[in-house]
């Protein structure tokens, strides 16, 4: 399976998962979510699965420190409607990572370790997307600002032609090179970061 080189140089998200280690799927439970996984999650890489992800990253640091986040420990609220232009994404890959399920998730087992209801849309809150950790209620709300990095000019003109079928190889892979540049450049600049995710 091939993929552009720089998935692999985004931090992966560690966390502590209890009922995988219950259950013997994951050797003390420890799993490890790369920015790779989101991708196959979704089924593609954009701005949007990047800011999600990164998202998750910032918000899970902040509720827990050098501590391992404690999967399907935490509640995710967003903003949007669901099927609202891409926040459906969002919370997609923020609840895959975090073990956040909606009310058709795991119920658990004799009381414990149960997913479901653990993400809700249309909250009013002051943020894009709030994490609470269910265990201290301790929050964190950020939002989420891909202009900070703008895309190349070029960009929206390829994708029409793209999307046309009026694009010749060549343009097709430059359409993919830059779309995939810009993600690399929202996962990957450290020093935009604070601009990029804004703690609310």
């Amino acid at each position: 399976m091939q993929y552009p080189l720089f998935f692999d140089e985004v931090d992966p998200i560690l966390l502590y998962d209890p009922l995988s280690d219950l259950l013997g799927a994951l050797e003390e439970g420890k799993v490890e979510i790369s920015y790779l996984d989101c991708v196959k999650q979704a089924g593609h890489s954009c701005p949007t699965v990047a800011g999600a992800y990164l998202m998750t990253m910032v918000g899970l640091h902040i509720l827990y420190g050098s501590e391992l986040p404690q999967r399907g420990n935490i509640f995710v609220g967003i903003k949007g409607k669901k099927t609202e232009g891409t926040t459906g994404v969002t919370g997609n890959i923020i609840s895959f990572i975090v073990g956040a399920g909606g009310e058709e998730g795991f119920k658990g087992i004799q009381g414990k370790f149960s997913r479901n209801n653990l993400i809700a849309y249309e909250q009013n809150m002051s943020g894009e997307v709030t994490l609470r950790r269910m265990d201290n209620d301790l929050s964190v709300s950020l939002n989420y600002d891909p202009s900070v990095i703008p895309g190349d000019r070029r960009l929206k003109p390829l994708m029409g032609k793209v999307l046309q079928g009026k694009a010749s190889d060549q343009e097709k892979s430059m359409f993919r090179t830059l779309w995939q540049e810009r993600v690399k450049e929202i996962l990957l600049t450290e020093a935009l970061r604070d601009r990029i995710i804004q703690v609310c």
